[in-house]
């Protein structure tokens, strides 16, 4: 919203080549791995969980004042587009949708069980592509207007600080299925 619709499109085509990760894994069989071994599952869920953590801290210690004409530290396309891959990859519950959703959906007798989970979660990504671009799209026509709100921005660091914390500690509390080796 800071930055704009661009960076919101880029942080969301980030977040999608980190579900390609996610169904190239389950294509490939690699994600049984996450659902079969209670250790990698919570390795995985641990780095997404203090990830989000580190965020919400990092939000809320930001001493930069804010006002409705105050600068925003612009950051790169680049690093946008990197973080969204790397929330997206370490989040487990993706891979868990992919092995615990999708197969419902396939049918050996069509054909390589492979190829259509493949295209099952290519037709996902680019579903999440369109839904949250449009997401990114209106937000940043919004956020001008929500930066001339200063109420908005005078709770804004707070909210989205507490929400990435309370992300990451509902990731690291929550079984997932598996049980804490």
């Amino acid at each position: 919203m800071d930055q704009g619709r661009r960076a919101g499109v880029v942080s969301v085509m980030g977040v999608q080549t980190g579900t390609l990760v996610h169904v190239l894994a389950a294509t490939l069989g690699l994600s049984a791995i996450l659902l079969t071994s209670a250790l990698a599952f919570d390795i995985v869920k641990y780095l997404g969980a203090a990830y989000l953590v580190y965020l919400g801290v990092k939000t809320l210690l930001d001493k930069t004042p804010v006002t409705a004409n105050a600068v925003v530290e612009r950051r790169s396309l680049g690093s946008i587009y990197r973080q969204g891959v790397v929330v997206a990859v370490l989040n487990p519950k993706t891979a868990l949708f992919f092995f615990a959703f999708l197969p419902q959906f396939v049918d050996p007798a069509r054909g390589a069980v492979g190829v259509q989970f493949l295209l099952l979660g290519l037709m996902f990504t680019l579903m999440a592509l369109f839904t949250d671009g449009t997401y990114a799209i209106l937000s940043g026509t919004a956020g001008g207007w929500l930066k001339r709100n200063q109420t908005f921005l005078r709770a804004q660091k707070y909210i989205s600080g507490t929400i990435y914390i309370g992300l990451g500690l509902v990731t690291a509390f929550s079984s997932g299925g598996h049980k804490s080796s």
